[in-house]
This record gives structure tokens, C-alpha cells and sequence, in this order.
């Protein structure tokens, strides 16, 4: 076929360069040059096939005819009928009838285009980007041997002009794929983590609601039960010994369930907030565990918990009474400290005590400690805990931001 001259060639190739400019996306692109580049090298059928980045799959933009190629999702490199240009095997692909050339049809092929609209004549240059090959330029024609190494030539060199635009464009499809994805990934993760502290929420109501029919039937009842008890050991004919260690037993009971109830409903943390409520937790823990226990807690928080979310307040209640009962109950500590302060606009929680601390990868799994985390994760906070300097005692803190945090419900 006949070529333009070189001054009109020089100009197609300037209009281009004209035409590319301002262009956002791979179908403008293609639209905006297939004219001019019609003019260079006319063809019935053009588009240009862009891998991934992650070199498995492609996909194509076209112009001209409409076929399957561009109307699929990223396909598979390895069922192109170019994947021997797009893998860097063969610089060019050149056939005079491609509904016949076998390079173009084999097993798993994508060729069906090719015989549907009879595209005999093909040429294919490699998209390059810093020697690196980001696609494949390619034109198509119904006649047969329409197009000469002139052509291929004349393509090269549309190719080189094309291909800084798409490398460019296929960065910014990427990195915008990759924010969608992280956006939507975020949004399900905050979708879960608020159901989540729904259900918490509801749980912890449960949980109070379960405490205070305990305390106003169940633990009514023992009381009658065991005041019945007391005056029947007074009848001369029954011997009190025998009823003792019943009763002994049912005071115990009565104890642990007041115990269950008070966990069950934090008064103190609904009456008088977070701060409170943990250094009354401290100081009846430790007393009711008979070790000589000397606990200490410092608020340097000026206030800021009295102005929690309930649920988030619940929550940092239930961390800290988590840790101080499984220093008491498996550290044997001599000492416990509660750090409560504001850092960097978030609020600090440290939970320390120098008993034996986590010895192993299996302490550190257990006690409570995945709770701890959960209810960590559940209002945003982070939660870290690890054995002291020096082997001995263990530390567990809780980071909360305070930034744009929910304000506590008040009472009318």
C-alpha cells in the first residue's frame, strides 16, 4: 500500500500527540487518535490491549468494529491471540490472513473475533515503557495482505507516541482500583465493627438485665431461704450441726451470686463513671482476695472519661477488670497500678503489676486477653499487652483516640 510522505506523516504523528492531550481514560484515547491514525495506516478494525500489573491478564479497548474483546472483563494472558507479542516471544505479528494463520488459533485461543468479522490482514506492534511491554497496538483490515513492514514500521512508531499515555493511564486505573477496593474493604470492616458493638451494646444490656433479676428474685429468695434455714437449726429436735455446713454452703452461694451481680451491673460505672468504677473494682478485688495486694490508681485524665460514650466507657471498664482480675487470680502480684491519662489526643490506659507475668506464648493466648482485644477492636482502640523489663510483672494498655469520639448519653 502507499504510504504518506514524510512531511505528512511528521504531521499525522503531531496531530496525534494534539489529539492525546487532555485525555483521561483508554476509550477516549483510542476514539480521539483512530482517525488520525487511519490516515497512516487505514484499517477496518483497531484496538489496543493493556496488560495488568500483575502480568496474568489483559484487556482490550477498541475502535472501529465492536467485538468480544473489549466487552469482557480482564481476561487471561495466556488465551490471547497476541500472547506471543504481549510475553516479548516476537517483536511484531504481521499475517495476511488471519482467519487461516494458526499463530492466531489454539487451544483456549480468544479468536472467535477474528473468523466473525473476517479480520484477514493483522498487524501488531508492542506497546514499550522503558523496554518493558505494557500492551499491543493493532490494526485490522478485511482485505487480504493489506499491510507491509512499512506498516509495521509507520505502527512502531504510533506506538511509542501512544504508550507513555498508557502506562500513565494504567498507574491511575490501578492505584483508583486499589483505593476502591480499600474503601469498600474499610467500609466492611466499620459495617462489622459497628453491628458488632451493636450487639454488644445489647449484650451488655442483657447481661445488666440478667443481673438485676438475679439480685431482685434469685438472691431475694436464697436470703428467705437461708434465714428459713437459721430458725429451723434453733428447733430443739433437729440438730444445728447437721443444718451448719448446709448453711455455711448457702452463704457461700449467696456470696458468689452478689459477686456474679455486681459484675453483671456496674452501678459504680453508671453512676459515677469509668475512673470510679475501675478503683472500686481494684480495691474490692483485692480485698476480697485476701493477698496483701497493695494497688495504687493515678487519673490524670482531668475529666475527659466523664464524657465516654456508655458503651465505650463499658467497654474500657470490662478491659481493665479483665486485667486486674488476671493479675490477681493467676500473677500473685504484690503491687497493681492503674495509669489512666491523656497522650496525643487519646486516651491512655495502663493496667501493671510485678507478679509472674505471661511465660509462654500460651499465657499470652489465654486469661481473657483475646476478649480484651476484641473489646478493644470493637471501639476503635488499640490493646497491647507483654511482660515488664526484666522478666517480672506483666503490662496491658489500652490506647483510645479522642478525636471526634461520641459523647455520653445524659440523663434527663
Amino acid at each position: 500500500m502507499l504510504n504518506p510522505a514524510p512531511n505528512a506523516l511528521f504531521d499525522r504523528y503531531l496531530g496525534i500527540s494534539r489529539l492525546l492531550a487532555g485525555q483521561l481514560d483508554f476509550n477516549s484515547i483510542i476514539q480521539a487518535v483512530a482517525a488520525e491514525i487511519s490516515h497512516i495506516i487505514p484499517h477496518d478494525h483497531l484496538d489496543v490491549c493493556i496488560k495488568m500489573l500483575d502480568g496474568k491478564y489483559h484487556i482490550a479497548y477498541e475502535s472501529g468494529l465492536a467485538t468480544a474483546w473489549s466487552q469482557q472483563p480482564p481476561a487471561l494472558l495466556t488465551g490471547s491471540p497476541i500472547r506471543t507479542l504481549l510475553s516479548g516471544e516476537v517483536d511484531f505479528l504481521l499475517s495476511p490472513d488471519a482467519c487461516a494463520d494458526p499463530r492466531f488459533h489454539f487451544d483456549g485461543a480468544f479468536s472467535s473475533p477474528i473468523i466473525e468479522l473476517s479480520l484477514r490482514s493483522r498487524l501488531h506492534v508492542p506497546l514499550k515503557v522503558q523496554g518493558d511491554i505494557i500492551g499491543a497496538l493493532s490494526c485490522s483490515s478485511h482485505e487480504h495482505d493489506k499491510y507491509s513492514m512499512e506498516d509495521v514500521e509507520n505502527a512502531r512508531s504510533i506506538a511509542d507516541l501512544l504508550a507513555p499515555y498508557f502506562f500513565a493511564l494504567r498507574a491511575a486505573e490501578q492505584a483508583k482500583r486499589s483505593a476502591i477496593v480499600e474503601t469498600e474493604a474499610r467500609a466492611r470492616e466499620e459495617g462489622l465493627r459497628l453491628g458488632a458493638l451493636k450487639l454488644t451494646e445489647a449484650l451488655e444490656a442483657e447481661r445488666q438485665r440478667i443481673g438485676m433479676d438475679l439480685h431482685d428474685q434469685t438472691l431475694a429468695d436464697l436470703t428467705r431461704l437461708a434465714r428459713r434455714m437459721e430458725r429451723l437449726s434453733g428447733l430443739p429436735d433437729l440438730h444445728g450441726d447437721a443444718l451448719e455446713p448446709l448453711c455455711r454452703t448457702l452463704q457461700q452461694c449467696m456470696h458468689d451470686l452478689r459477686q456474679i451481680i455486681e459484675e453483671a451491673k456496674p452501678t459504680v460505672l453508671q453512676l459515677f463513671g469509668v475512673a470510679e468504677a475501675i478503683e472500686n473494682h481494684l480495691e474490692r478485688s483485692v480485698r476480697e482476695s485476701g493477698l496483701p495486694v497493695v494497688w495504687r490508681m493515678v487519673d490524670e485524665t482531668g475529666g475527659a472519661l466523664l464524657d465516654l460514650d456508655r458503651t465505650v466507657a463499658t467497654a474500657l471498664f470490662r478491659i481493665v477488670q479483665e486485667a486486674v482480675n488476671n493479675a490477681i487470680r493467676h500473677g500473685q502480684p504484690k503491687t497493681i497500678l492503674v495509669h489512666l491519662r491523656i497522650q496525643g489526643g487519646a486516651l491512655s490506659i495502663e493496667i501493671s503489676d510485678d507478679g509472674s507475668g505471661l511465660r509462654n506464648a500460651r499465657d499470652k493466648a489465654g486469661h481473657g486477653i483475646g476478649n480484651m482485644k476484641t473489646r478493644a477492636r470493637l471501639i476503635s482502640a488499640k490493646f497491647e499487652i507483654g511482660v515488664n523489663p526484666g522478666g517480672r510483672g506483666t503490662t496491658a494498655k489500652v490506647l483510645l483516640s479522642m478525636e471526634r469520639r461520641p459523647v455520653a448519653e445524659k440523663s434527663a
